[in-house]
C-alpha cells in the first residue's frame, strides 16, 4: 500500500521492512528491548504530516496515537 503522499512511499516500504523484520526476528523470540526503527518512523511520520498539510487534508477530530493516547486531561 502507497502513503498518503507519493513522497513518503519509499520511506513507508522501508518502516515496513524494519518493524516486520523486527517483529519476526526479535519481538516474537521475546527480545522486545530497543526500538529499531524509531528514526525511520520518525522519518516517515514528518514526511506524511507533510503531504497533509500540502494537500490540504483535514484531520480536526481525529484521534492519533500517541505518548498521550487514551489519558484524560486529569489523567496521571
Amino acid at each position: 500500500m502507497n502513503s498518503v503522499g507519493e513522497a513518503c512511499t519509499e520511506l513507508k516500504r522501508e518502516y515496513d521492512q524494519c518493524f516486520n523484520r523486527w517483529f519476526a526476528e526479535k519481538f516474537l523470540k521475546g527480545e522486545s528491548s530497543g526500538d529499531p526503527c524509531g528514526q525511520l518512523f520518525k522519518r516517515y511520520q514528518i514526511c506524511v504530516q507533510k503531504a497533509i498539510k500540502e494537500k490540504d487534508i483535514p484531520i480536526e477530530g481525529l484521534e492519533f496515537m500517541g505518548p498521550n493516547k487514551g489519558k484524560t486531561e486529569n489523567s496521571s
